[in-house]
């Protein structure tokens, strides 16, 4: 397995993919990672981060805690080659149905667990669940996946744009708590999220694209807006990590998914900042929760954890 080059790695502080040994359905976590010492007093941490000797497997060696064995934990959504996620989709055929009602979510994401007993049990939701609570509504179509009828593109457009409400997303904090409770310390239970340069590539877009032309324009045409986008992005999905952790998450993951899309100065530009942005903030309130980024390139996919 390649590592990610070093120039993505220095800027944000984390260790890249030896970390990691990945097959199509599995990640192992390998050899010990030892996050950086926090230099700074924080009066604000998340409940449910504080280290302990009963953690998780998969938490233990995030940290870099001595451990019996790698980790293993299946991506999310994995379990969705399985028989039994199939005939339940053909009974609650809307995807948003499966990821917005917390009794299907919880079968769901349970579904592997109980099969496999893997270290890790991922929440069934999607990257694009938090949008419409901090102001941008969406569908996801059965030809076209998901589709966004008012892409942001103008400066009129980010007046739509409010604090993430947390109300609109009770059911993911009710899944994760039953989650936790359900697996007790047997796996941990991440959460994740989408990086700001993926949402916003949805966003701009109006949905998915294989050309990326409007946002990438907008990097050239219109960087204030897009600038504004990003920036307010990284404070909603800081705020809805800890929401996450707060609610039962040991770990989160977060998905650049489209970021392999950028050329590497690029992404220094238009991605990094913004993961950077949201990691110093996550780690003010919860400085002992593991993260794990996940970048989609065009010939492999890559993981890191600080």
């Amino acid at each position: 397995m390649e590592t990610i080059p070093t120039s993505i790695n220095s800027g944000l502080g984390w260790k890249s993919s030896p970390l990691f040994q990945q097959s199509n359905c599995f990640n192992f976590l390998s050899s010990p990672f030892k996050p950086k010492p926090s230099l700074t007093k924080f009066t604000l941490t998340c409940s449910a981060a504080s280290s302990s000797s009963s953690d998780p497997l998969l938490v233990k060696a995030a940290r870099g805690d001595p451990v019996s064995r790698p980790p293993a934990w299946m991506m999310r959504q994995a379990g969705r080659y399985m028989a039994i996620y199939r005939k339940l989709a053909e009974k609650h055929p809307s995807f948003r149905e499966r990821s917005e009602t917390t009794d299907l979510i919880v079968e769901i994401s349970l579904q592997p667990w109980k099969a496999f007993r893997p270290d890790g049990v991922i929440i069934f939701s999607d990257i694009l669940t938090p949008l419409p609570a901090f102001g941008i509504d969406f569908d996801i179509e059965d030809v076209r996946g998901p589709v966004i009828q008012s892409p942001i593109r103008s400066e009129e457009g980010l007046k739509v744009l409010h604090p993430i409400d947390f109300d609109k997303l009770r059911f993911v904090g009710e899944s994760l708590k039953i989650l936790q409770q359900e697996v007790g310390g047997d796996a941990a239970v991440l959460g994740f999220v989408g990086a700001p340069w993926t949402l916003a590539t949805y966003i701009v877009e109006g949905g998915t694209t294989r050309t990326y032309t409007n946002i990438k324009s907008m990097c050239h045409t219109a960087p204030h807006i897009l600038r504004t986008l990003l920036s307010h992005l990284s404070k909603a999905i800081a705020d809805y990590i800890v929401f996450q952790v707060e609610s039962g998450a040991h770990c989160i993951q977060i998905f650049d998914s489209w970021g392999g899309q950028l050329p590497p100065h690029m992404w220094e530009l238009w991605s990094k900042p913004y993961i950077k942005e949201i990691v110093n903030l996550v780690k003010k309130k919860c400085p002992d929760t593991p993260l794990v980024l996940y970048i989609k390139l065009e010939m492999a996919a890559f993981s890191s954890v600080w």
